[in-house]
């Protein structure tokens, strides 16, 4: 299989700074809106599995905004051994019922298990990510350890979503009271939430949409900067954005993770104490004390089939600095004319062309080709309409012109699904007849 882009050649082994580990796996730790009074500092020594057992997963229905930080004395008991947990949107019945069934709550399960959280992928029977204590108390360590600190956080994403419940988890780990406010927050909503928040080390945890919106707002963009680091994940960030950050003084960190992994465990490209990336031909493989210990709903084939290792379906490269870069999904490849195009690459093309403010390029059946390249564009302010033909010599100017798109349309606004992260699969459904 040709790939268009630079994954890397082999094997390439890339290991993070080793984290203080002892013979439990467990990690050594070093030293208006609604605010959470905070828990009693905890030590990670204290979770783990406390010896084999199994215990019943009990669900735990999670509100949004303020509401959210009422799951804090179930999660901090969840972390100290005391029963797993399954978040379930509580306003959401359709998904509250799905979860509780598939992922089998009120049902045994292994005592080690903290939380199970649910996978975002959009078909099929939930598989379930199996989190230990000890998993979670090893991520978030290892976060305040790269970030500088201990800190209080900002919860702005859903906390049944592992990149909310993180925030919390990082909250009883390091002993700080929790701010929160509604994923859909408004500009003033933010200004007011930071400024609850005090003085000391301030972290909070976004999706790109929710940066940029806030961006857009002087008052918003100030308190962001307040900020002593806020984490962006849920996929590539819109072209422009990072740099709107920069101008306004926003410490942005770029996470890479899953579910699967206790959420981020790259930062900047650079793996968290402990964690171990491993790219096999192209394709990212993660390792170390934040994995998850499999699913509650096991696939097939399994990608923790190989013990201390998640096989993601991303590919990724390294460059000579050590720095990884993702440069797509497996699943979101377009097979198209022996070639196999990665519409990450594509988009990152087009989005140096004056007239993109956002794209996204998928893939659609051709009887030719076997599939075509589309791209489906919101167009900056202010801008006329490329041609179909303009975009194709843009990207062929540093890809391979098998790659550029052969198809073009403008939409409003790009689909997005769960936290943010794009929706291909809509686009596909809409323009792939």
């Amino acid at each position: 299989m040709e790939i268009v882009g630079n994954i890397g050649a082999g094997d390439t082994h890339l290991a993070g700074w080793r984290s203080e580990r002892n013979a439990g796996g467990r990690c050594r730790t070093g030293a208006g809106p609604a605010v959470h009074p905070g828990p009693t500092p905890r030590s990670p020594e204290r979770t783990g599995s406390g010896g084999p057992g199994i215990t019943v997963l009990s669900t735990l229905a999670v509100g949004t905004g303020a509401a959210a930080l009422a799951i804090l004395p179930d999660l901090e008991s969840a972390l100290a051994g005391g029963g797993a947990r399954l978040p379930v949107p509580a306003a959401d019945t359709r998904q509250r019922d799905l979860l509780t069934t598939t992922l089998r709550a009120g049902e045994l399960i292994d005592d080690a298990i903290a939380v199970v959280v649910s996978t975002s992928g959009t078909t099929g029977i939930p598989k379930g990510a199996m989190l230990s204590a000890a998993a979670l108390t090893c991520s978030a360590t290892a976060t305040h350890r790269r970030l500088g600190g201990t800190g209080r956080w900002l919860l702005a994403l859903p906390a049944y979503h592992v990149a909310g419940l993180q925030v919390l988890v990082r909250s009883v780990v390091g002993g700080s009271a929790p701010v929160a406010l509604d994923a859909s927050f408004e500009p003033a909503d933010l200004v007011a939430a930071v400024s609850a928040m005090g003085t000391g080390r301030r972290y909070t945890s976004l999706v790109s949409n929710q940066l940029d919106k806030a961006l857009a707002d002087p008052a918003a963009a100030a308190a962001l900067a307040e900020f002593d680091a806020v984490l962006i994940g849920g996929g590539p960030m819109p072209a422009g954005v990072r740099e709107k950050a920069a101008a306004a003084g926003v410490r942005v960190v770029r996470t890479y993770g899953m579910s699967e992994t206790c959420g981020g465990c790259v930062y900047d490209g650079v793996p968290l104490d402990g964690v171990q990336i491993r790219l096999d031909e192209g394709r990212v493989s993660l390792g170390g004390p934040v994995l998850a210990s499999g699913y509650r709903n096991p696939a097939d084939p399994d990608p923790f089939a190989e013990p201390g290792w998640f096989r993601t379906d991303d590919f990724g490269a390294v460059d000579d600095s050590g720095v990884l870069s993702i440069l797509g999904r497996a699943d979101d490849a377009v097979s198209t004319g022996g070639l196999t195009v990665l519409p990450q690459l594509v988009e990152n093309a087009l989005a140096g062309h004056p007239a993109v403010a956002e794209c996204a390029v998928f893939g659609v059946p051709d009887a030719r080709l076997g599939q075509r390249v589309v791209a489906a564009v919101v167009l900056a302010a202010g801008q006329r309409e490329p041609t179909l033909a303009e975009l194709r010599a843009h990207v062929g100017r540093t890809l391979d012109p098998t790659a550029a798109p052969r198809q073009l349309h403008f939409v409003d606004e790009l689909p997005r699904r769960g936290i943010g992260k794009l929706d291909r699969r809509a686009l596909i459904q809409r323009f792939g007849a």
